[in-house]
């Protein structure tokens, strides 16, 4: 490989929210990794920093140029540019939108077990969560059609946030089945929002197919929030882009982002963004095969080692989703207990819905060293917890 991501970088003492915990302690719970970003991305932000003057900034060319060419070439979408909003983040676009293109009172629906921080930006904003919780079959997750038409055709729910690749059980929507729930929010006047920023971070080997190129019902009737910031580990860049083909949506979204102060970049917003996606595509496809190689260690060493949990197959992400069921239907008091005892800092799967109840996430993007560390701290602590059951 050219680039290394077996280098071992210590990160605490750098105010990095994931290391911000005791010495004892290995965190692998947010969606952060310990990798060096990529080289071209660093030679970029070296460049810049020497400049010297860090005044306002505005989009360029460059910026729209690096989205519409990366999404054509690697996910077969095409943008116009005219169809594309800067953001600060995924997460602010997210709650823009909610106020601006809904109404208080309403009802925002989606698909449960979910990135946790959805809850967060639909309560806050006055509006009701409406679940379509996943299907899980011991093995997989499944969209339940029924549930999901029943509570789209609830005159109250105006709006669906889709989480494509989904997080956090790692799946991949295909065609059809975005086609169907495109077609099913269409039938039923419900806009959808998708949350596509793990959308780079697939298994080799396989694809993922943004909702807005299914049809031209999906993508008339959507929101797309996409970012550089996973994939090449530079969420503190605070950049990304939403992407409306539909231009009286556009309009209410532009003003949403605008006077909620979101639309405006910071000095190393643009350009990072660009490096990123103009020089950072051999660094991620590496990236890719090594954490493929990573997720893989997890599951043969749980299989062989912690055989009473049950590793649920994922094809992109780097977060895994386990499923602890055998020992326990409450996985925060495991995690709770796993953390006091060894030290690893996991994310309990209530946080991403009731029916996250038995399942834990865990974060395996680090460097092979530190991850088998984490292995190690786990086998221990799960045969202590059975132990003393």
């Amino acid at each position: 490989m050219k680039y290394n991501f077996d280098k071992m970088i210590d990160r605490r003492g750098m105010g990095a929210l994931k290391w911000d915990v005791p010495e004892r302690e290995l965190p692998m719970w947010v969606a952060d990794m310990d990798f060096e970003t990529a080289p071209e991305i660093i030679e970029y932000l070296k460049t810049r920093v020497e400049h010297g003057i860090f005044g306002y900034s505005v989009l360029t060319e460059e910026w729209y140029d690096a989205y519409i060419n990366w999404w054509g070439r690697r996910h077969q979408l095409k943008i116009e540019k005219e169809w594309m909003i800067f953001c600060t983040g995924v997460v602010p676009a997210i709650s823009s939108a909610i106020r601006k293109l809904t109404t208080v009172g309403e009802n925002v629906l989606i698909q449960t077990p979910v990135y946790n921080i959805f809850f967060n930006c639909i309560r806050n904003n006055g509006r009701n969560i409406v679940e379509n919780p996943l299907l899980y079959d011991g093995e997989a997750y499944s969209i339940d059609y029924e549930d999901l038409e029943r509570k789209l055709a609830d005159s109250q729910t105006t709006l669906m946030l889709l989480c494509n690749p989904h997080n956090p059980v790692g799946k991949i929507w295909d065609k059809d089945t975005l086609a169907r729930i495109g077609e099913l929010c269409a039938k039923h006047h419900v806009l959808v929002l998708s949350d596509e920023i793990h959308c780079d971070l697939i298994d080799p080997g396989f694809e993922y197919v943004p909702f807005a190129s299914v049809s031209e019902v999906c993508q008339n009737n959507s929101v797309t929030c996409m970012a550089p910031t996973k994939t090449f580990n530079i969420a503190g860049l605070q950049t990304a882009a939403v992407v409306v083909p539909d231009s009286v949506l556009r309009h209410k979204l532009n003003r949403g982002l605008n006077t909620d102060e979101v639309a405006e970049p910071n000095a190393f917003a643009i350009g990072g963004a660009v490096a990123a996606l103009q020089k950072g595509e051999a660094w991620l496809d590496e990236l890719r095969e090594y954490l493929a190689e990573n997720k893989r260690c997890v599951r043969r060493f749980v299989e062989e080692k912690i055989p009473a949990l049950h590793v649920v197959p994922s094809q992109a992400t780097y977060l895994l989703w386990i499923d602890c069921g055998s020992i326990t239907e409450d996985a925060g008091e495991l995690v709770k207990f796993i953390r006091r005892d060894s030290g690893l800092y996991l994310t309990e799967g209530r946080e991403y819905g009731e029916n996250g109840r038995r399942f834990f996430r865990l974060n395996p993007a680090c460097p092979r060293e530190r991850l088998m560390d984490g292995l190690r701290r786990l086998e221990g602590s799960v045969a202590r917890y059975i132990e003393k059951a």
